[in-house]
């Protein structure tokens, strides 16, 4: 089959993908991958082909214009049961301040690549809404891959159902309307097919997962971390003489969303308390501004991220989905500190603290002091381990990349035609 990989612009969104990618690759398929222009370095890093859709969006202006018609959308807490206007504005701010900032450039260019290359099946994460409606004007199947909770599957349901109870005056459907409106471009319908795929594919083990929502079929497939290009440096080959602490906070704090919203140097600073090598992975600007810290710290550039997990005894990270769910690999306790403009990331520490596998902080709860005694817990306490043992092994029970690509013919043709 050919078997096209979709994706915005946001290089964390496709990193994920890759696994899967190869895995279709190497069981035969023909594989291309479609995004914007900031993403075809990150494709190109992968070893697999790659064609640009559309101009990049302007990520910054989207961030500033998101709240400007009232406070910001919270798709955390989309009950949808109050006042129906207040509802329906709510819910045409997420469409027009992301979903259409990030999709608008693409929708044009998408279609014409899909009718040159006519893909049997598109992949397409949760985001980039321009790969169901270019793959239902070309006959293809397609479906969605997540890449952390399914808070937009669970808003669209819940959305729905608040708009079925209203008077029919005034139901009013942003998303449908928009994709609608492209859609009739190329000669079909908007279908809720669009907003969910024929299936969904979904890397988190069962109990982190959402509701499912009603009409989404869920398909498990087991997390194989990528992180891009690396080598591994020679300390890290050496097992390490104590217990080693990671502390990795992503690329999308510093890269999109303006920088930390922890105390960087006081956390490090407290953690030279502990009885531990504490690994900090910082972008050079930010261990330039350090200055001197305690000698247990190691502050080191870009990392295998994997390797270093397996090294090491507990995790702080910011609860981004390719961080956390390498480190949940390895069956490393973890202490989530969620950037305040990561909206999936704060939901997913509490279910993984509610399982025992780790701690998390509110960033208005994160000083030096109280990330040093979470750490401290997370390596005294055996049962921090114990619990991220067990949810290592229910995705290690979740079907390997390999194992779907062998099986994504049967999947296909449930839906073909």
């Amino acid at each position: 089959m050919r078997i096209l990989i979709a994706a915005q612009g946001e290089r964390t969104h496709f990193l994920g993908m890759v696994p899967l990618a190869w895995a279709l690759r190497a069981a035969g398929h023909e594989v291309l991958v479609a995004g914007q222009p900031a993403l075809m370095g990150a494709v190109a890093a992968s070893g697999l082909p790659g064609a640009v859709v559309g101009p990049d969006f302007r990520l910054g202006r989207m961030l500033d214009r998101r709240g400007s018609d009232g406070a910001e959308l919270d798709l955390t807490a989309c009950d949808f049961g109050g006042d129906p206007g207040e509802t329906l504005r709510g819910y045409a701010r997420l469409v027009t301040w992301w979903l259409r900032v990030v999709n608008e450039p693409m929708f044009a260019s998408s279609v014409a690549l899909y009718r040159r290359w006519r893909p049997d099946l598109v992949l397409w994460e949760p985001t980039a809404l321009a790969a169901p409606v270019a793959a239902e004007a070309v006959g293809a199947v397609h479906a969605r891959i997540l890449w952390s909770l399914d808070f937009l599957g669970r808003s669209r349901d819940a959305y729905l159902r608040a708009m079925a109870a209203w008077p029919p005056a005034a139901r009013r459907d942003p998303l449908a309307e928009w994709l609608d409106g492209h859609a009739a471009r190329w000669g079909v319908e908007f279908r809720e097919r669009m907003t969910r795929g024929y299936f969904t594919l979904d890397y988190l083990p069962e109990p982190l997962r959402l509701q499912d929502a009603p009409g989404v079929r869920y398909v498990p497939l087991r997390y194989i971390p990528y992180n891009g290009r690396a080598v591994v440096p020679d300390w890290l080959l050496t097992p390490p003489e104590r217990p080693r602490v990671c502390l990795t906070l992503g690329t999308s704090a510093t890269e999109r969303y303006g920088g930390f919203t922890l105390p960087l140097r006081e956390v490090l600073t407290a953690l030279g308390d502990l009885d531990a090598e504490i690994v900090a992975t910082l972008p050079a600007a930010e261990r330039g501004r350090l200055g001197a810290l305690p000698p247990n710290v190691r502050p080191v550039g870009f990392t295998p991220l994997e390797p270093l997990a397996r090294t090491c005894s507990a995790f702080v990270d910011q609860g981004g989905s390719g961080t956390f769910l390498t480190a949940l690999t390895a069956g490393v306790p973890q202490l989530v500190v969620p950037h305040a403009r990561m909206y999936d990331s704060g939901p997913l520490a509490e279910r993984f603290a509610a399982q025992g596998a780790g701690l998390h902080l509110a960033p208005g709860e994160v000083t030096g002091e109280a990330v040093r005694d979470a750490v401290d817990l997370l390596l005294r306490d055996p049962s921090y381990t114990g619990a991220g043992l067990r949810l290592r092994e229910g995705m290690e029970a979740a079907p390997s990349p390999g194992e779907v690509a062998r099986d994504i013919g049967s999947l296909v043709s449930d839906h073909a035609g």
